[in-house]
């Protein structure tokens, strides 16, 4: 497995942006599909975005197409989350996420995850 920090969130106004970031540890970094999903008060964790090893496919759900933009620096063990134009409803925690072989893009299709970074926005 590999061990994952969250970084970047905060309070933002709507319209705004955020950056978050997530290092991983470990040598096997730049083979593991990552991923982020977020988890809003009182709802289930749901996929937000998905990179592959060598960053030339991702994947976004519709809500976030368009404003969000996933990216990875293999040399820095790390991904990240450029989040733009952000609503109200993009609030929740953030979790990075990562496996080597996701069956699906859903939390049961990782294995290791981080603790989470809060991203607010106000309206």
């Amino acid at each position: 497995q590999v061990q994952l920090v969250e970084s970047g969130g905060g309070l933002v106004q709507a319209g705004g942006s955020l950056r978050l970031s997530c290092a991983a540890s470990g040598r096997t970094f730049s083979t593991y599909t990552m991923g982020w999903f977020r988890q809003a008060p009182g709802k289930e964790r749901e996929f937000v975005s998905a990179i592959v090893w060598s960053g030339r496919n991702t994947v976004y759900a519709d809500s976030v197409k368009g404003r969000f933009t996933i990216s990875r620096d293999n040399s820095k063990n790390t991904v990240y989350l450029q989040m733009n134009s952000l609503k109200p409803e993009d609030t929740a925690v953030y979790y990075c996420a990562a496996d080597s072989n996701p069956r699906v893009y859903h939390p049961t299709g990782f294995g290791s995850w981080g603790q989470g970074t809060q991203v607010t926005v106000s309206s």
